[in-house]
């Protein structure tokens, strides 16, 4: 749908007896894809709501730059200007990255048309594929936590007791064998009881039911950030950024809290083991129309506009493991069993909500899209 948008909308900007704005303007400011019109020398002619968003500059303040101000001069996006002034056709790129003092972004379809009435002057639109990217790969942490869930029981009820014949073997022969040997009795207690733990944690993947009601998001990220700051990260300096005015959440107040706490737990470990020089944390949330999702085990759709976003200033998610980041027992840290993120995924989804990931050197971010609580809850 949003193709078909594009090209009608470039088809009219291209046609010579098309009126000019107010009337295109307004046109290309109501459409939700990027859209950018420069002039011959490459100066913001126009860019409509979505560009600002996309570029992360205001109308006013592009009226000021040319776009080689946001874009390195080795950028791709340049080579299709090019070659759109010298042949005067319509170019299309798909899949590239776009990267920037204000934005890295990958994935993204660029289009740019010329303007017959206007010599140099080239009309771009982006499109950003992240968010289909994000489904598809929502749908593959759907079908991970399931084989956990599958896991998880088969190890609760295979593992769980033979463990415990194990560590009351070890505390009887405890008592009854030298000094020496009792580290090793002791050794033997220790890891049953470790592994008992990372069997529990795995049970908390099973698909049991939960109640699902009004929850103020706020009054949950203040509830982790208390707990982090007294804990794990009482030396990282906390930054909000909230919309007072946001309705509350569908959702489970106990797994929202467990979400956060991970997501936080993640950054503070990120930025303490990256040895930051000034860590922060941040927690943000927003309201942002235009995304939709399935309910679990439902055909109805629900909206998802609410946002809610932990970030970090650590080293960055290396790239060898960020594409299966929420599959189990991935991770970076040697200390680490790669279930939290894992259990992040599974919360969300159950919430019917979907999780992004954007990270770079010197900023991560983990972004919720959560659903509203109806103001008719039938």
């Amino acid at each position: 749908m949003k193709a078909t948008v594009t090209r009608a909308a470039l088809s009219l900007i291209g046609r010579r007896d098309t009126p000019r704005p107010p009337d295109n303007a307004a046109l290309l400011s109501a459409l939700p894809i990027p859209v950018v019109l420069l002039d011959p020398e490459n100066r913001f002619r126009f860019l409509n709501h979505a560009a600002e968003q996309f570029l992360g500059v205001s109308s006013a303040q592009a009226a000021r730059l040319p776009i080689t101000e946001l874009l390195p001069a080795d950028s791709p996006v340049f080579l299709m200007i090019e070659h759109v002034r010298r042949h005067e056709v319509t170019v299309a790129d798909y899949d590239m990255t776009i990267e920037g003092p204000r934005m890295r972004k990958h994935g993204i379809t660029v289009q740019a048309t010329p303007l017959p009435e206007e010599p140099g002057a080239v009309l771009l639109a982006f499109q950003d594929a992240s968010a289909a990217r994000s489904l598809d790969r929502q749908l593959t942490f759907r079908s991970a936590a399931r084989s956990v869930t599958g896991m998880a029981a088969i190890l609760a009820h295979e593992v769980k007791n033979p463990l415990s014949g194990i560590r009351g073997a070890a505390q009887l022969l405890e008592s009854s064998v030298s000094e020496a040997d009792q580290e090793l009795t002791v050794l033997i207690r220790d890891e049953a009881d470790r592994i008992r733990a990372l069997v529990e944690r795995m049970e908390v993947f099973g698909d049991k039911p939960f109640d699902r009601g009004a929850v103020n998001i706020h009054r949950v990220l203040e509830h982790v950030r208390r707990l982090a700051q007294t804990g794990f990260a009482a030396a990282i300096p906390f930054h909000e950024a909230y919309d007072p005015s946001l309705p509350a959440v569908l959702g489970n107040r106990d797994q929202l809290v467990q979400v956060i706490l991970n997501l936080v737990k993640n950054a503070a470990e990120a930025v303490i083991d990256g040895e930051v020089e000034s860590p922060e944390i941040t927690l943000i949330t927003a309201y942002q129309h235009g995304m939709r999702l399935a309910m679990p085990g439902s055909t109805r759709r629900m909206e998802l506009p609410l946002v809610v976003t932990v970030r970090d200033n650590g080293p960055g998610i290396p790239d060898d493991i960020r594409p299966n980041l929420f599959d189990p027992f991935v991770t970076s840290r040697a200390s680490g069993s790669g279930l939290g993120l894992a259990l992040v995924a599974k919360i969300i989804s159950d919430h019917g909500g979907l999780i992004e990931v954007d990270s770079r050197p010197g900023r991560t971010e983990f972004r919720l899209h959560l659903p509203i609580f109806p103001d008719d809850p039938s």
